[in-house]
């Protein structure tokens, strides 16, 4: 894997799939299994690092020409999980949503329309020859969605505070605070469909349903016994110290869709309000820049 810098780069929330080597078909399960035997196995913010090195040239690269070969492993009960980048396809995808992200005149100078236009036939390309190509990862900045937290428990809530330098200054990138969450597949499954009912119970169609239902569509493509992360990445540098150990979004969206369940309305209001009253910070940050 190349070399890349230290620098940190913040603001982006993942959801993984960490899929068992028996998913994979040879020759790729072979190479997921060497894979994971090596040392030093690169971070998000390594991917990260990587992706960015490729817009700074002019024009810049916004895919990759070639796949990553590189992906993230955890060990659960013995098995071995892994979550493929998947780099170049995920590039492709995120930039048909900069349309709905920038005005035109900063996305054309973000990158330029020929810039685009060749991607956009590149993987008009790639995708007939790989119809059922889908991503492991699914990437929001500056924000986490809230139909990731229906996903997971407050009780699989994984918290680790990193450390401050002694005047209080911003952690180094061995030092940052980690909060995410990781669920099996069939316990994400199941969140989906209850909360899915309990929503268009409450409520006409709209973005919430619309993206839960994307969400559980999305997970019905892997095994059933992989397993679920929700990692908030890079916003843990967005929110502050205090704010982020005492997050848990899981547990208000929980709530309210119990509450939702049972046709009370207040309380589900309530906890969405203390959802939305907690992310106001990053809205605020996100505004400022």
């Amino acid at each position: 894997m190349p070399k890349v810098s230290s620098v940190i780069v913040p603001y982006a929330a993942y959801l993984r799939v960490y899929e068992p080597l028996a998913a994979f078909p040879e020759p790729e399960r072979g190479h997921w299994a060497r894979y994971a035997r090596r040392p030093g196995l690169p971070s998000y913010q390594d991917e990260l690092r990587l992706a960015l090195a490729d817009v700074v040239p002019t024009p810049p690269v916004p895919v990759p020409v070639r796949e990553s070969e590189d992906a993230f492993v955890l060990e659960a009960d013995g098995v071995v999980l892994v979550c493929p980048w998947r780099t170049r396809l995920r590039g492709w995808q995120a930039l048909g949503e900069l349309a709905e992200e920038f005005p035109p005149p900063v996305l054309d100078a973000l990158l330029p329309p020929f810039v685009r236009r060749q991607a956009a036939e590149d993987y008009e390309r790639w995708m007939a020859e790989h119809p059922d190509a889908r991503p492991w990862i699914r990437t929001a900045t500056w924000q986490v969605p809230i139909n990731w937290f229906v996903l997971v428990s407050d009780e699989e809530r994984e918290y680790d505070g990193g450390s401050r330098s002694s005047s209080g200054s911003a952690r180094s990138a061995g030092e940052a605070p980690v909060l995410r969450y990781r669920t099996p597949m069939v316990e994400a499954r199941r969140r989906v469909a209850r909360g899915l009912r309990a929503l268009r119970t409450a409520m006409d169609e709209g973005p919430l349903v619309d993206g839960l239902v994307d969400v559980g569509r999305w997970l019905e493509e892997f095994h059933p016994r992989s397993l679920v992360e929700l990692d908030y990445g890079g916003l843990v540098h967005a929110l502050p110290a205090g704010a982020l150990e005492d997050d848990h979004s899981a547990a208000d969206v929980a709530e309210g869709i119990a509450a939702l369940r049972r046709g009370d309305g207040v309380t589900a209001g309530e906890a969405y309000g203390r959802l939305v009253e907690r992310w106001r910070s990053v809205r605020d940050l996100r505004s400022a820049n």
